[in-house]
This record gives C-alpha cells, structure tokens and sequence, in this order.
C-alpha cells in the first residue's frame, strides 16, 4: 500500500553495521545479473567506475560479467553494447564537476542502453533534484529499496525502469512512502445498508459560461468514484447546458449553493469557476464558514490566500498554480518538486497534491507520500477535473484528506492504464474506466 522510499541519510542509518564488502558483493553481482538477463546479446559492456562505494559496485559487476563471458570494460568505450554508470552513487549531491558533466555527457551519447547504479549519476537520491548533467539510464538497478530521487522528478525522467537488488539490510520506517493500487482497498465501496446520501454526498462549485465542461468532467468522475448524489453549482447562464450535459447530477444556480450545504458530504471548489472577485470571494466564503472536506483546485486556486478552517481540505495544484500559490516560477518549481510541496504545505496548513508524473502528497508533519503514473495519456486537458472529482468523492465518503488525495492519485492513473492505448485518451475515457479502476 506504501512502499518506503529512503533518502541518502536513511540508507546510510539502513547500512551501519553490516559489512560493506558483502553488501557491495551482493550489489554488484545483482547488477550484472540484471544486465544478464535484460541485455542478453550484450558482449562488449562498458562500466565507467567512480572512486567510491558506488564504483566498487560497478568494478564487481564488471568481474562478475567477464566471468560469465562478456568483454566487460573499466571505461567508456564508444562501441559498447551496454553502458554501467557506476559514476557517482546516493551520497551524490548539487552539480558535477566539469569533468565529470563532461563524462556523463560522453554516457548519454553512447548509442547504447545505461543501466544505472543505485541512482543515475547526477540525480540528488534524497530530492530528485538535477542541477547539472545527469545520466539517462533506460534501466536503474537500486540497492535495497526505491529512492525517493527514482520516484520524484526531474530525476523520475532519469532512471528509466527501476529494478531493485536485496543486499542483506533490513527495512525501516522512512519519512516519504511509494503510493500503490493497494491504497484503493482504503476506499470504503457503498454497502446495502447505504443511501445517497450517506454513499457520499458532493458538491461541485464551477462552471462558468466556456467552462462547462471542467464541472461535469468533475461531476461525472465523482460519480464513477462510487459518490451517491452529487450536485452541481453553477452560474445561471450555464444551467442550460450544464442541463444537458449531466443526467444524474442536480444542478442549481451558484445563488442558490446555501440551499444545497444541508445535505452535503464534502465540497470541490473550482473546476471551469472563473478568476473574478465575485468568485474568489465565493471560494474564501466556502471554505471559513462550513465545516465541509473540500478540495480545491484549477480557478479555485487562483490568488488563494492561507484561510482559517478546521475540516480536512486538499489543494490539487499542476506545477503553474504551485508556482503562483508560493511566488516562484513554474520553471523552479519542476526542478525543486519537493521543496515547493513543503513550502505550499507550511503556508497553507493543509493537505496538498502536486499533479505530474510524479503526483506528490503532502500533509503537515508528515512525509511525502508519492504516485508514480506510468500513464502518459493523462497529459490532456480536463483530467484534472476528473482527479478534482475523485478526490471530492473520497472526502465524502469520509476518508481522511491525505489518504483520499493519494488514493484519487491511484484511481486516476488505473484508470488511465486499463484504457488499451494512450495514444488520443480523453478525461471522458478515464471516467468510463474508473469503476473497473475501483474494482
């Protein structure tokens, strides 16, 4: 359900004690076991070792190659079938030196796969962060246990597939956990003795006149998250289509939204809502005076400032709105993913979900817990309504806003990953999908 993921520290506490000849005996054999197996017409290897104990690493898999009667290099050689980046290991921090950029570079130029020691050379274990040349391995062979820098872009992007190796630690508890689909199990399911209302009970705020769609996206993906009665509010002038375009849904005028609060599980704030006073004022209203779970999101979080309630809340912000909600550019914010998560959490005193690749959860005092997607046809538009929609769903069925952000994570990407091509996926595809996601 939550895998840990270490930091360099934690894997240096993991490690005391053992005996480090036969942990990098165990490390290097596994990595020339993998190439073994992935690359197994492979006959020229080069293994570009650095001087520590990731190098010694790398020099043990290169002896282990030769045994098994491959032409295994200590160098970079232009002809290789297979590169090992043994460069730099999990220790590695800020940028290489000149001429270690330079050799990295030489790696990434190879026409050939790299597989990667621990951690691609260049990528920051403990962040994910990459301030200088960094290699691009098709295959990263980690030691123990995922880092948090395989998991957390930009160095997500690095490490291509991940494989982990056991070298004889023990695991413990680590601050920041891998999310899985196990989470799902978490989500309560309706049970004979449920009504709507208490199946959970949404309201979605938005839709604004061109924005319709961003509200029923987010309506319709509440519904298939197994909500029981969701209702929508929406400007007058958009109930005519909003009319049409959802069945299930009941739909009244924004003026009208106190009339709906009564019967309401949780609120989602945002979706297609517009950036005017008039509506900004609306969200602050929203969130200070009920006691709702809510989920805030696209122009919900537009100019937000820090706002004084008790009930769970969620922000679901895409690295753009992170970079407005915390005063950076969105620039800093994709190369400092951790750093701003924790920024936005401090200022907000609640929940936050950082959507990506790498969907990013964090709560206060508590560890980041992370989702890696491996769903590339969630990058279209309106499948931040449909995540917006999930979350509103798991708030009203009452779980707790750091496991409902992290679980929506989970459904979303399943969802997306039980489509058969990722090629031309629409948010609407991924509403379809989710109740065999939940299943």
């Amino acid at each position: 359900m939550l895998e840990p993921l270490y930091t360099a520290d934690e894997m240096r506490a993991a490690e005391a004690g053992h005996d480090v000849d036969a942990m990098m005996e165990l490390a290097g054999r596994g990595v020339a076991e993998a190439v073994l197996r992935r690359y197994p017409d492979a006959r020229r290897i080069a293994c570009v070792c650095g001087r520590g104990a990731n190098g010694g690493d790398g020099r043990i898999a290169a002896r282990v190659l030769r045994e098994a009667g491959r032409d295994a290099v200590e160098e970079l050689v232009e002809d290789a079938d297979v590169v090992v980046d043994a460069l730099f290991g999990t220790g590695f921090h800020g940028e290489p030196r000149p001429d270690a950029a330079a050799l990295i570079e030489r790696m990434n130029a190879v026409d050939a796969p790299v597989v990667a020691v621990d951690v691609p050379s260049g990528v920051n274990a403990s962040t994910g962060e990459v301030a200088g040349a960094a290699v691009r391995a098709a295959l990263t062979v980690t030691m123990h246990a995922p880092k948090v820098g395989l998991a957390v872009a930009p160095g997500l992007f690095h490490a291509g597939e991940v494989e982990v190796v056991p070298i004889g630690v023990d695991h413990a508890e680590t601050r920041n956990r891998l999310v899985t689909d196990e989470i799902l199990r978490l989500v309560p399911r309706r049970r004979r003795e449920d009504n709507k209302y208490s199946a959970g009970a949404l309201l979605v705020v938005g839709g604004a006149p061109g924005l319709t769609g961003a509200v029923c996206l987010a309506a319709e993906a509440a519904f298939r998250a197994d909500a029981g009665y969701v209702a929508v509010a929406v400007p007058e002038p958009s109930l005519p289509i909003v009319e049409q375009r959802l069945l299930e849904a009941v739909k009244r005028p924004l003026d009208a939204i106190d009339e709906l609060l009564p019967r309401m599980r949780a609120l989602a704030l945002g979706p297609g809502l517009g950036r005017g006073p008039d509506e900004r004022a609306l969200v602050r209203r929203l969130l200070e005076d009920t006691s709702l779970p809510a989920v805030v999101d696209a122009d919900g979080l537009h100019e937000l400032e820090p706002f004084e309630r008790d009930a769970a809340t969620v922000l679901t912000p895409h690295s753009g709105e992170l970079a407005r909600l915390i005063g950076e550019e969105s620039s800093w914010v994709d190369a400092h993913r951790l750093e701003a998560l924790g920024r936005a959490v401090d200022r907000f005193g609640c929940v936050v979900l950082v959507k990506g690749a790498d969907t990013l959860v964090g709560a206060p005092g508590k560890g980041v817990l992370v989702h890696v997607s491996n769903a590339p046809g969630l990058a279209t538009a309106g499948t931040g309504d449909v995540l917006t929609g999930i979350v509103g769903a798991f708030l009203a069925k009452g779980l707790d806003a750091r496991v409902a952000a992290a679980a929506a994570a989970a459904a979303h990407s399943r969802a997306a990953r039980l489509a058969p091509h990722q090629a031309g996926l629409v948010a609407s595809d991924v509403i379809s999908l989710l109740p065999r996601a939940l299943a």
